[in-house]
């Protein structure tokens, strides 16, 4: 195919079928016609992108809301491009003020090298080990310095950091803005020009961030790269992005069963956010369930697929299978067979330090908060008193529709 005129490099069919591959489920692609422009020059050069996703590890472990940028740089990687996997081990000490109406407190360093140590591995699940790069952005944030802070801090005004929503909205109501949180997207901004980033992935919140680094390639004389900003998946309780905190997450360490469990109680209407977001079957198939489903085919059926496909990712297609299986038996009042066993002392135990004990509850709130909403059962019984003593012996306590720990009481 002949050059666009207005392009170095030839537009081939191959080049949009790869902006095809890009823009799938993403929120906003800037600037597209940049990007086309790199696609052509890759493929023509044969020369892969750099492409860069930044995490802080502000937590040991990933869920599916992290794997929706994990997605996408799967299917770039599968393009023949390379994948920077960079583990913000300096920002992580400023902390993202990103979405925050209050300074987010920074991590200790000990805090962040345990959390990192799992990072990858867990991304590894998604990503082609092959077509990544691991960086940690302290190998260029340290030895700039004192001096070096300030010249990079000199590129960039204030008047453009209030343009961030956030900030704007703090210093409008009078809530305190740290100094430090300013150096927060210069720093990620440094990333791109230390990595001369081609692409940059986030979620739709680190839009701000991501177009600093745009524009301090431009200061540096590089070319600026393009950004990509992918939704924010919405957790389990279908109002709330998915966050550990808010407890509405699926772990992707998590067990099969419990990840499947969670998956099917996802609503009818968000399913079709987590087939375009996490699901790699090509939209045409998505589309033809969408259409099979108004006509009147059961959508759980589809949500079966959707989480047999993620369990079988993140663990095997045996152990999805055995997901479905054990779903099944828990619908007809059944126990799992896999159930763990702990061993307790202290008996007569009260039900909600039981609870808590048995590793079913973070705390004696929510424990006393499964008993009202009668989602604790000794046994399949319901139990509605939050004074129960329960006496020494065997029996399955059950928390919720998917947890169940067989407990020996002494």
């Amino acid at each position: 195919m002949a050059a666009n005129p207005e392009h170095k490099y030839p537009l081939t069919p191959d080049v949009f079928a790869a902006l095809e591959v890009t823009k799938r489920g993403c929120d906003e692609l800037l600037v597209e016609s940049d990007w086309i422009q790199k696609l052509a020059r890759s493929q023509a050069t044969k020369t892969p992108l750099r492409i860069k996703l930044g995490l802080d590890p502000t937590a040991p472990d990933i869920h599916l809301g992290h794997t929706v940028v994990l997605n996408k740089l799967r299917q770039l990687q599968d393009l023949g491009h390379t994948v920077i996997f960079l583990i913000g081990d300096f920002t992580s000490m400023i902390g993202d003020p990103s979405g925050r109406n209050a300074t987010r407190p920074p991590l200790t360093a000990e805090a962040i090298a345990e959390n990192a140590q799992t990072y990858y591995k867990q991304a590894s699940l998604v990503l082609d080990p092959s077509k990544t790069e691991v960086r940690y952005n302290s190998e260029w944030c340290d030895p700039l310095g004192a001096r070096g802070m300030i010249q990079l801090a000199a590129r960039y005004t204030v008047a453009r950091m209030l343009e961030r929503d956030d900030f704007t909205k703090r210093y409008r109501s009078g809530v305190p803005i740290s100094v430090h949180e300013f150096l927060y997207p210069l720093m990620q901004g440094y990333d791109s020009v230390a990595l001369k980033s081609d692409l940059e992935l986030g979620g739709t919140d680190q839009k701000f961030n991501l177009l600093v680094g745009r524009e301090l390639q431009r200061e540096y004389g590089q070319e600026p790269q393009c950004i990509l900003t992918m939704p924010l998946l919405v957790g389990l309780d279908g109002v709330e992005k998915m966050s550990k905190s808010k407890a509405n997450y699926v772990g992707i360490s998590e067990q099969p069963s419990e990840m499947f469990g969670k998956l099917m109680s996802i609503s009818d209407e968000l399913m079709w956010d987590y087939f375009t977001l996490l699901s790699f079957r090509p939209l045409s198939e998505i589309d033809l369930m969408k259409k099979e489903v108004a006509a009147g085919r059961n959508p759980r059926d589809c949500k079966v697929l959707l989480g047999q496909e993620i369990v079988a990712r993140f663990h095997s297609q045996a152990a999805a299978e055995k997901a479905l299986e054990d779903f099944n038996h828990r619908a007809k009042g059944g126990i799992p067979d896999d159930v763990p066993e702990v061993t307790l002392s202290g008996a007569p135990l009260g039900i909600t330090a039981l609870i808590k004990m048995a590793g079913l509850a973070p705390s004696n709130a929510e424990a006393n908060r499964n008993i009202e909403q009668g989602g604790v059962r000794i046994d399949g019984t319901v139990v509605s008193d939050k004074a129960l003593q329960v006496a020494a012996g065997s029996f399955v306590l059950q928390v919720g529709k998917r947890r169940f720990v067989k407990v020996r009481l002494s």
